[in-house]
């Protein structure tokens, strides 16, 4: 996931995603644990989308991004 698609979603749906992210990451780390896993850089990217999407949560909290319609402003 890109960060511009990030950036266009409501803080609630950042959060659900987050949420998603970090259950498809410890998915995958047990089935690198259990050898199960056939790409491995699917942990990596998983990882990146985890950070991706807790810098967006953070900056909600921070106020430094704003919730916003798509109103065009």
């Amino acid at each position: 996931m890109k960060m511009d698609d990030i950036r266009q979603l409501s803080s609630e749906e950042v959060t659900q995603r987050l949420e998603d992210a970090r259950e498809e990451l410890l998915n995958l780390r047990f089935q690198l644990a259990t050898h199960q896993l056939d790409n491995q850089l699917r942990v990596r990217m998983a990882r990146r989308d985890v950070a991706r999407l807790t810098t967006v949560v953070h900056e909600y909290e921070l106020g430094i991004r704003k919730e916003s319609g798509k109103t065009g402003e």
